[in-house]
C-alpha cells in the first residue's frame, strides 16, 4: 500500500457571505493521481491555491508527508522549503514566464534559488530532455515557442525543485486536442518515472478519465462525491455528477434539458 503524500483536512475558505470551500478533505498517495472536478465556482481552484500556498484557509490543514503547510512561519528558508513540497502548473504558462528570458535561463534561475551548489547546466539539460525539449528550445524566448512547448517548459520548471506534489490547474485546457494528448502522455510518463503525486484541477471529464486514478466532485464549495475514477464515471451516485456527465456533448445531446436539470438541483 502506497504512503500518503498529501492530506487535506477540513479546509474552509469564505469570501464575504460565500463559502468557496466548505469542509473539504481528501488524501493523495505517493505516485497517485487525483482529479478535482466541478464547474466554475465549485471551489476547485480555490482548494488548489490553498494547497499550493497561494491563499490561506480560514480553517483546516494541508499536510505533505505529515508536515503541516498551513503553519505560518517566517523566514526565507521556510518559504523555499514549502515551495519545494508542492508546485503548480497553470492553464496559461505564458503569463508565468518572463517574455524577455530564454528557457534555459528560466530553469537556471529556479535551480540557483533552490539548489545553489548543483551542476546547473547538467540539470537543465536533464529537465529539458525529461519534457521532450532540447538545446534549441533552451535558447528560445517564450514567444518563439508553441503553446505545447511553453507548457512543457512550465512543467520542467516545476519539476526542477523536485516536488512531492504537482498541482495542475486546467493545465491542458488551452491546448489543441492533439497537443493535449501529448502533454497528458508526458505527465503519465513523468509520474511513472519519478513517483510524484498529481492533483488535477479540471472541468474536463475526458482528462479525468485518462489520467486520474481517483476523483472528487465539488459543487458550491463542498465535495458531493468521491471514489475511484472509473467507478464514479461509470456509476455516479450524486445527481450533480450525473449532470456533469450528461453535459458532455454527444449524439442526441439536449442543452435545454441539461439547463433545466441544473436549475432543479
Amino acid at each position: 500500500m502506497r504512503k500518503t503524500v498529501l492530506e487535506v483536512v477540513g479546509l474552509q475558505r469564505t469570501y464575504g457571505e460565500v463559502r468557496a470551500v466548505d469542509q473539504v478533505s481528501f488524501t493523495l498517495a505517493e505516485g497517485g493521481s487525483l482529479g478535482i472536478v466541478g464547474e466554475s465556482g465549485s471551489g476547485k481552484t480555490t482548494t488548489a491555491r490553498i494547497v499550493v500556498g497561494l491563499e490561506r484557509a480560514d480553517a483546516g490543514r494541508v499536510l505533505v508527508h505529515g508536515r503541516d503547510r498551513t503553519e505560518h512561519r517566517r523566514g526565507r528558508a521556510h518559504r523555499l522549503a514549502k515551495a519545494r513540497q508542492v508546485q503548480m502548473v497553470f492553464q496559461d504558462p505564458y503569463l508565468s514566464l518572463d517574455p524577455r528570458t530564454p528557457v534555459g535561463a528560466v530553469l537556471r534561475e529556479t535551480l540557483r534559488l533552490h539548489f545553489p551548489d548543483a551542476d546547473h547546466p547538467r540539470r537543465i539539460a536533464e529537465l529539458l530532455d525529461q519534457v521532450g525539449l532540447g538545446p534549441r528550445e533552451a535558447g528560445a524566448l517564450p514567444r518563439q515557442l508553441s503553446g505545447g512547448q511553453r507548457q512543457r517548459v512550465a512543467i520542467a520548471r516545476a519539476l526542477a525543485v523536485e516536488p512531492a506534489v504537482l498541482v495542475l490547474d486546467e493545465a491542458v485546457a488551452a491546448l489543441d486536442v492533439s497537443v493535449q494528448a501529448q502533454i497528458l502522455n508526458l505527465l503519465a510518463d513523468i509520474r511513472e518515472q519519478t513517483g510524484i503525486g498529481y492533483l488535477f484541477i479540471t472541468h474536463d471529464l475526458g482528462v479525468v478519465r485518462c489520467v486520474t486514478e481517483d476523483v472528487i466532485v465539488m459543487r458550491q464549495g463542498r465535495i458531493v462525491e468521491s471514489g475511484r475514477t472509473a467507478e464514479v464515471l461509470a456509476a455516479p451516485r450524486h445527481p450533480y455528477t450525473r449532470l456533469l456527465l450528461d453535459s458532455v456533448p454527444r449524439p442526441g445531446w439536449d442543452p435545454k434539458a441539461i439547463a433545466a436539470a441544473r436549475r432543479s438541483l
